[in-house]
């Protein structure tokens, strides 16, 4: 353990916190949109059916919702710096839970507003609804899709299928969008009840799917071809782990922080298709990149072979575990296992007095142990290895308390894996730090 201290700095970044922002800006553009659908559904007339009225109101906010899904999966810089990825990823999925929930609303109000109207049963005024009423088979395809794609995001059903085949069923959400978006454009009566109407719905859909575009396929290739990133060096870390080096032109470039990750691909024969999030293991210097991953598949298992000089397509960089929300002058980084990686990085970066707890089953398991310690070293930090079995629990409130008696005055940063995290996060609501003081993310991809 390092006990040197450095003098503390000054207090930590004034004003508004960055996530408060980012999530006044979704919640502030989402109400506002809302709120003018609704005066262009009052302004288009009520229909003399409620539950055709409950049909298109529905329809109108499900086509709001789904633009604004595109939104939170579009990779914006700007959003993913200050909410972080996983927190939009998950906003992502309930909002998608939402839009299929609204979409079944709308079918079933709609085809039981007609069928009351015309007399006909529910099913037979369905197929008269798509022989006679343009764009209505389009919407059913995509109601079907958004069925099958909800089917598969489902927790017991995610869980059983591997990221690649879900990812690629998730695709099809967007042949849903374009298929609704055809559907309101042919058949929606708010969509054409005034000009202004019109020219707001296109102008939705237009900044939703140019942000998906613009984030999920421009800027990434843009800065690969700009960046140009090849492997230098693979070194193993034990028999487990690897750590891979990467370097490019005008990596000063690059904005990357310590605490973020990328989506890697290593452009081999073999590995060209596939994209895994690895945290920078280290601060970016403009020079160079470095990932560091455990074995955890077959996948991952490969990399030890990756040769000096493979191309790499990196996405990113991405999340919000970084400086930029620290609200203390002091902080506390907290790792389990592979999770080190970003806490490694951090410590690099962090301005005053740090501790680090590295929390391991054994003592060979502390991967960069000793990069851990001279930094600490150098940057006047104190350093706890902590080992042995998960049960007792040794990240408990009490020993916490032990190893940090000011915790509660301190910014923590906790990455490890699922179990430990709920098990540090629960100890820290014990030992009474603040939400915002709290900072962490788990990794969490949607298409």
């Amino acid at each position: 353990m390092t006990t040197l201290r450095q003098p503390p700095v000054a207090a930590s970044r004034p004003g508004v916190r960055p996530r408060v922002v980012g999530r006044a800006g979704l919640y502030a553009v989402l109400l506002a949109n809302a709120a003018v659908v609704a005066v262009f559904f009052a302004q288009a007339g009520f229909a003399s059916n409620a539950l055709i009225v409950l049909g298109r109101l529905t329809g109108l906010y499900a086509a709001l919702l789904m633009a604004f899904q595109l939104l939170l999966v579009a990779r914006l810089p700007w959003f993913d710096r200050r909410i972080g990825m996983d927190r939009l990823t998950s906003w992502h999925r309930w909002t998608g839970f939402s839009v299929l929930w609204l979409l079944l609303s709308h079918a079933v109000f709609i085809v039981l507003g007609y069928a009351q109207a015309s007399s006909l049963d529910p099913v037979n005024q369905l197929v008269d609804l798509a022989e006679t009423v343009q764009g209505v088979l389009r919407a059913i395809v995509a109601l079907a899709i958004i069925l099958v794609v909800g089917a598969v995001s489902a927790r017991y059903a995610r869980r059983r299928l591997a990221y690649e085949t879900w990812h690629f069923i998730h695709l099809y959400t967007y042949v849903a969008v374009v298929l609704a978006f055809t559907h309101q454009v042919a058949a929606g009566t708010t969509f054409a009840s005034s000009a202004v109407a019109t020219a707001y719905w296109y102008a939705v859909w237009g900044v939703a799917l140019a942000s998906v575009f613009t984030g999920r396929l421009v800027l990434p290739l843009w800065r690969n071809l700009r960046h140009r990133l090849r492997v230098t060096a693979v070194v193993p870390e034990n028999d487990d782990v690897v750590s891979i080096y990467v370097t490019g032109r005008d990596l000063d470039r690059l904005p990357a922080l310590a605490g973020q990750f990328f989506l890697w691909r290593f452009l081999t024969k073999d590995r060209w298709w596939q994209a895994n999030p690895f945290s920078l293991s280290a601060a970016p210097d403009g020079r160079t990149l470095r990932l560091t991953a455990k074995r955890a598949g077959d996948g991952s298992a490969a990399l030890r072979h990756l040769k000096a000089g493979t191309r790499v397509f990196a996405e990113g960089p991405y999340g919000a575990f970084t400086t930029l929300h620290r609200t203390r002058p002091d902080a506390v980084l907290i790792a389990g296992g592979v999770g080190v990686t970003p806490i490694r990085a951090l410590l690099e970066e962090l301005h005053g007095h740090a501790v680090v707890i590295y929390r391991v089953a054994t003592d060979q398991d502390a991967v960069l142990y000793d990069e851990l310690r001279d930094l600490a070293l150098a940057r006047g930090a104190e350093l706890h290895l902590v080992t042995g079995p998960s049960v007792p629990d040794r990240l408990a409130p009490r020993e916490l308390a032990r190893l940090v008696p000011d915790i509660a005055e301190r910014d923590v940063y906790l990455c490890g894996p699922p179990p430990m995290m709920n098990a540090v996060l629960g100890s820290l609501r014990e030992l009474g730090v603040p939400k915002p003081q709290t900072h962490f993310e788990r990794f969490s991809l949607a298409g």
